[in-house]
């Protein structure tokens, strides 16, 4: 069996370079369809790398993506390796970072893996609508508002920015936290899932005139290479599927400051509260005292849990929601 491997990052760059259609060579019977889809992918790394600066990252979302979406095919590295008509090796090497796939291999993957290239690459691309917020955000009025969270005046008063703070909210739909917080001295960064919600919270930070860095990630792909002093969501992180909880919050705080905090907050189930209206398919369950638990180590500030009335919908509601603000020591 062939291993066809990419040791370099560099050499992917010149490659992509280089790519033309009559140079690709197409891995399936359908040749024109198949040079698109390798173009699109070349056009498509360019891009990633161009707009976001990245290089050894690419190849550390590449390794994540690889992995998380052959386990959830139920995929031995054999089995992938085998329908590639490659060694396990070389999928072993992807998958830890050592190596890179050939970029005429890319298509392929992601029809084994029945996932688009963008979302291998970890841009986050979809063809249907992922939020039922998204439409909700094309509208002129701002479906959340534009006043902050009252834990953003948490985040104020237990973590001021006296001193340059690198700030990540996660989700930040329509930017209003995000905004606030910038607002208030803090380098913010943000992001969200949502097309609309990103350009609405863009558009509020230039009524403000603040800095807000705004990018287009979701948050089950989205992972931290580089360390921020405070992380915040609000209404976010239910979205996250269970299996993958504990290495996104191991992320979260391995890449977190001596001395920063987290200030999250997420929807749990009650026997005696009705589901929501929403029907929200990417939404998931989460119990009492499981955000917690994911701080054993870590200085508890503050840690309720609340009950309140919501009509985000239309429809009069009631939602439990457990909140956190944890620092590291």
């Amino acid at each position: 069996m062939k291993m066809v491997i990419m040791d370099d990052f560099d050499l992917m760059l010149t490659s992509i370079q280089a790519t033309s259609i009559e140079r690709l060579q197409p891995p399936v019977e359908d040749s024109k369809n198949s040079m698109i889809r390798l173009l699109n992918v070349s056009v498509n790394i360019r891009r990633l790398v161009l707009s976001k600066g990245v290089r050894g990252n690419l190849k550390n979302k590449l390794a994540n993506n690889v992995q998380r979406y052959r386990k959830e095919k139920g995929l031995t590295q054999e089995a992938l390796a085998g329908q590639l008509g490659l060694t396990s090796q070389a999928v072993s090497k992807w998958e830890n970072a050592q190596a890179m796939p050939d970029i005429s291999l890319l298509p392929q993957l992601s029809q084994i893996l029945e996932v688009s290239v963008d979302k291998l690459l970890g841009y986050a691309a979809y063809d249907n609508q992922v939020t039922i917020y998204e439409e909700e955000y094309q509208t002129s009025t701002y479906y959340w508002g534009t006043e902050p969270n009252s834990a953003c005046y948490q985040v104020l008063e237990l973590m001021p920015p006296t001193r340059p703070l690198r700030l990540l909210d996660i989700g930040c739909g329509e930017g209003k936290d995000a905004v606030f917080f910038a607002r208030n001295g803090y380098d913010v960064t943000a992001f969200d899932v949502s097309d609309a919600g990103i350009d609405k919270a863009r558009s509020l930070a230039d009524k403000i005139g603040v800095k807000l860095k705004v990018l287009k990630a979701d948050i089950m792909d989205f992972r931290l290479d580089s360390r921020f002093d405070i992380l915040y969501s609000s209404g976010v992180l239910h979205y996250i599927k269970p299996e993958y909880r504990d290495e996104i919050f191991s992320n979260y705080k391995q890449f977190t400051n001596e001395g920063g905090m987290h200030v999250f907050n997420v929807f749990v189930q009650k026997p005696f509260i009705a589901p929501p209206p929403e029907k929200e398919t990417n939404a998931y369950s989460w119990k009492s005292g499981e955000l917690l638990q994911h701080y054993h180590d870590w200085l508890i500030h503050s840690s309720p849990e609340v009950i309140f009335d919501c009509n985000s919908s239309g429809i009069p509601h009631k939602h439990a929601m457990s909140k956190l603000i944890a620092q590291k020591v």
